[in-house]
C-alpha cells in the first residue's frame, strides 16, 4: 500500500515539474496539479483503507479502559469490605439498634 502511494506521488509530482517547466505552464498550475492529482486522492484512499486499522485500534483502547475500570472498582469494594468504619457498615458493631 505504502509503495502505491510513493509511487503515485511521484508521478504526480513529475506531472507538476513537467507543467511548470512547460512554456505555456505555470507555477500556479503545478502546484494544483500536484494538489488535486496528488496529495487529495491519496490522502482519501488511505484514510479509507486505514478504517479498519483506526477501528481496531479503538476496540483495543476501549478494551483496556473498561479492564482499567473494572480493576479500580474490584480494588474499591475490596478496600470497602475492610474497613470497619461505622459508616460504611452500618451497625457494625454488635449493638443492638436504639429504640425510639
Amino acid at each position: 500500500m505504502i509503495l502505491v502511494v510513493i509511487a503515485w506521488l511521484y508521478v504526480t509530482l513529475m506531472m507538476a515539474v513537467a507543467e511548470a517547466t512547460a512554456s505555456n505552464g505555470s507555477l500556479l498550475g503545478a502546484i494544483i496539479t500536484f494538489v488535486l492529482y496528488g496529495l487529495l486522492p491519496v490522502s482519501i484512499i488511505v484514510y479509507v483503507f486505514s478504517t479498519p486499522v483506526r477501528k481496531r485500534m479503538r476496540q483495543i483502547r476501549e478494551e483496556q479502559a473498561m479492564r482499567k475500570w473494572q480493576d479500580e472498582q474490584q480494588q474499591q469494594g475490596v478496600a470497602a469490605t475492610q474497613k470497619s468504619d461505622p459508616a460504611v457498615q452500618p451497625d457494625g458493631g454488635g449493638q443492638p439498634p436504639a429504640s425510639t
